[in-house]
């Protein structure tokens, strides 16, 4: 059974950083496009960044751009978000997800995720 697992999130002051893992089992990891999203409070879920099967490119969603790094590491089935410069309104419960249709395109929709991790919680304090 394919399963994904995020860690890593918490309560952050403004400007302050943290860096989110996703660890994933089963063949669900290694040959996909891998993705963050989130979701804020009685908002929907938003596309953060997403990264192709083996790295080599990434795309971010223009409000996390030059703050967030996404990497994975496919020899450890794990995929990070590394968050910093953070603002209240990054405050969401963060999903790791796998696109096991994709091997580099760099989808953003949700619809295009067929697996997804439990959240994890990232709180920005002013």
């Amino acid at each position: 059974q394919a399963q994904l697992v995020e860690s890593g999130g918490g309560l952050v002051q403004f400007g302050g950083s943290l860096r989110l893992s996703c660890a994933a089992s089963g063949s669900i990891f290694s040959r996909n496009t891998m993705g963050w999203f989130r979701q804020a409070a009685g908002k929907e879920r938003e596309f953060v960044a997403a990264i192709s099967w083996n790295g080599g490119t990434t795309r971010y969603a223009d409000s996390v751009k030059g703050r967030f790094t996404i990497s994975r590491d496919n020899a450890k089935s794990t995929m990070y978000l590394q968050m910093n410069s953070l603002k209240p309104e990054d405050t969401a419960v963060y999903y790791c997800a796998a696109a096991s249709r994709y091997l580099n395109t760099l989808v953003q929709r949700v619809g295009e995720y067929d697996y997804w991790g439990q959240g994890t919680q990232v709180t920005v304090s002013s």
